[in-house]
């Protein structure tokens, strides 16, 4: 008599935990939300935003006024630009001292980095930052880094 042993079931596990495997060893960058800011068209912060906490401080120190600070936000919701954006930067008691807002349509937001001086020179003994606002955000704001002169 012919033994005969059923190795279908078996193949459809191993095909199974072979899937699994493959799909949990990538990394998904899918939903999250990510910025990046440009001095000059030169990159000088980059941060999605779930990533793990580090010191985001956007160092000024070297900017002319002439220069430009460009700030790239992208939403993981619609995989593009805000509604209803604006830059503030504010105080550390979260005063807002001045604000920016900008087209939907505008993918990047341009700030002279001319302003941004003229807020720190008023504002010299505080702790500033420089905070993001849209419709897309349910917090209210992101702040994306406490900006540095010195």
């Amino acid at each position: 008599m012919k033994q005969t042993t059923c190795k279908q079931p078996l193949y459809k596990l191993l095909a199974l935990v072979v899937l699994c495997l493959s799909m949990f060893s990538f990394t998904a960058e899918r939903g999250l939300d990510r910025y990046e800011i440009y001095l000059n068209n030169k990159l000088i912060l980059k941060q999605a935003v779930n990533s793990p906490l580090n010191l985001r401080k956007l160092q000024l120190s070297n900017s002319q006024s002439d220069d430009r600070l460009r700030i790239f936000y992208t939403h993981c919701t619609n995989k593009g630009v805000g509604t209803g954006r604006s830059i503030a930067i504010e105080d550390e008691k979260g005063n807002v001292l001045k604000k920016w807002t900008f087209k939907d349509d505008d993918k990047g937001m341009e700030i002279p980095v001319k302003e941004l001086l003229q807020v720190e020179k008023k504002n010299a003994d505080r702790e500033l930052s420089l905070h993001y606002v849209a419709q897309e955000l349910h917090e209210g704001d992101m702040m994306l880094a406490s900006v540095q002169f010195k």
